[in-house]
């Protein structure tokens, strides 16, 4: 039904193709949210910042006859006057939101499938974060049974799986797996519009890892909902490919201006800090007065940040990116924190070689290439007199020394043979001069390791420090397996 091929990989994200009945999109991307209702800015004007996709609401054009008999006999495409491909929701979030969805799951499918939608959804129960348990479990039992009724109705339009479970990551974990034994044409986790509202973005990070973990992973992931640019790096860095944005016109209407790293009260605004054609042929007080004007700057902006998000991926410095992103918010640093501690996991998918390591913060310590470097010291084979020592300079050995071995310890990779200096990873890796505690305990942990894996060799180890390492409790364990001698900092 739907092709989805990957083409580029960085972290645990894609840059994509899918294949729609209505043309290709490139993934990851953003499908502006379209009310037929409200249609200020239209469907057809999309194309213009970027939009290859969209999506509008199923249950909004069905309840409103005019909308519902024009859809089913034209077609979803022509209500719109738009030929890109079109994704149709069915109307769950208004059964979160106002509890007042009279339709039934079939319904609302076959409707979706009358009216040509290029890909339907079913009509999932979202729960809400933290939740009790008992409710969510039961929430999942009636949309897993939906995702098995979907299935059976749907023949000839690509199909939706949603994801559910709340809070729970064991009920997100069993909800991926079961829609993925399904089997459907794209993904979706869903139920996480509060979470983002409420700027949980670790709990978050956790809802996303234990569903992309349980599906497949040559299928297309859409995080429902998540619409602001602050949370594309994050997201797609998780494995998201597609995203939903609605918040370009709630926020318009809100009064609220959409920058990359966060919202701003457009009321609050002297200057307009961007160079979209709307704030580039507008004043301050023409996008404070037309909302219009402010909900295409914020549409602008969501696309500009998504192009940055695939060129990351294609240079291959996505982390390096969400370190940038994720800095300009305590919350989002929160996500990356957490999405740090998934490392072991991203290192599995993460390209074996990158452009230059950067340092960026203590989150560094934890990048994917620091584990892979980690795991990969048992191929050093040693023997005789060795050399550990944390001054980059061989200007620390005398003439009368003698090591057959010679390691230099960068943070955070630890120790390294001199005559790796200019390889991948650590020879590229720029770290600032004064280290922080975390990548020192980092390069430590790896010295350590290096000496437990050759303590049973004919190996006399030497390690020597500059005094800024001093008092790292490490260096006591150190201690243990070689020749310890502190030097003057230079």
């Amino acid at each position: 039904m739907l092709e989805f091929e990957i083409r580029h990989k960085d972290l645990m994200g894609r840059i994509g193709k899918l294949r729609t009945p209505h043309g290709s999109v490139e993934t990851p991307t953003i499908m502006p949210v379209i009310n037929p209702n409200l249609m200020s800015l239209k469907a057809a004007d999309m194309k213009q910042y970027g939009a290859e996709m969209l999506i509008t609401n199923a249950y909004i054009i069905y309840r409103k006859r005019n909308s519902r008999e024009e859809a089913i006999k034209n077609g979803i495409h022509s209500l719109l006057r738009c030929e890109m491909p079109i994704m149709t929701d069915s109307g769950s979030y208004q059964l979160y939101e106002y509890k007042d969805v009279e339709v039934s799951n079939r319904e609302i499918l076959e409707f979706q499938q009358r009216i040509g939608s290029d890909v339907c959804v079913p009509l999932d129960i979202p729960t809400p974060p933290y939740a009790n348990r008992e409710r969510a479990e039961g929430d999942l039992d009636v949309t897993l049974r939906r995702m098995q009724e979907a299935r059976s109705i749907i023949q000839d339009n690509p199909l939706a799986g949603v994801v559910q479970g709340s809070t729970f990551l064991d009920l997100r974990a069993e909800s991926a797996k079961r829609v993925a034994d399904i089997g459907f044409d794209v993904y979706a986790i869903g139920g996480v519009v509060p979470l983002l509202a409420s700027y949980a973005f670790d709990k978050l990070v956790d809802i996303i890892v234990a569903s992309k973990m349980n599906l497949p992973l040559n299928a297309p992931v859409h995080l429902f909902g998540a619409g602001h640019p602050m949370i594309f790096p994050l997201a797609v860095a998780l494995g998201c490919d597609l995203f939903d944005s609605a918040a370009y016109a709630l926020y318009a209407k809100g009064r609220r201006y959409i920058t990359s790293d966060g919202t701003r009260k457009v009321d609050d605004l002297q200057y307009l800090p961007c160079s979209c054609p709307v704030c580039s042929s507008y004043s301050v007080k023409e996008v404070q007065e037309d909302v219009d004007l402010l909900a295409a700057h914020n549409l602008w902006v969501t696309f500009e940040e998504m192009r940055i998000v695939k060129q990351s991926i294609v240079e291959r410095n996505l982390w390096e990116l969400c370190e940038r992103r994720c800095r300009a918010y305590p919350a989002l640093l929160n996500g990356l924190k957490q999405m740090a501690k998934y490392s072991a996991l991203i290192e599995k998918y993460d390209p074996a070689t990158k452009h230059p390591f950067f340092y960026l913060g203590e989150s560094s310590a934890h990048r994917p290439e620091v584990l892979r470097y980690s795991n990969r010291l048992d191929r050093f084979s040693l023997a005789g007199n060795v050399l550990i020592t944390t001054n980059l300079k061989e200007t620390d050995i005398t003439e009368e020394e003698q090591f057959d071995h010679v390691f230099f310890v960068k943070p955070p990779f630890g120790p390294y043979p001199a005559e790796l200096s200019e390889s991948y990873p650590v020879g590229q890796a720029e770290i600032p001069a004064e280290v922080d505690d975390e990548a020192m305990t980092v390069a430590l942990q790896n010295v350590l390791k290096l000496l437990e894996l050759n303590r049973n060799r004919n190996v006399k180890f030497v390690f020597r420090y500059d005094s800024s390492w001093e008092g790292h409790p490490l260096i006591e364990e150190i201690r243990k397996y070689a020749e310890v001698k502190v030097m003057e900092s230079n």
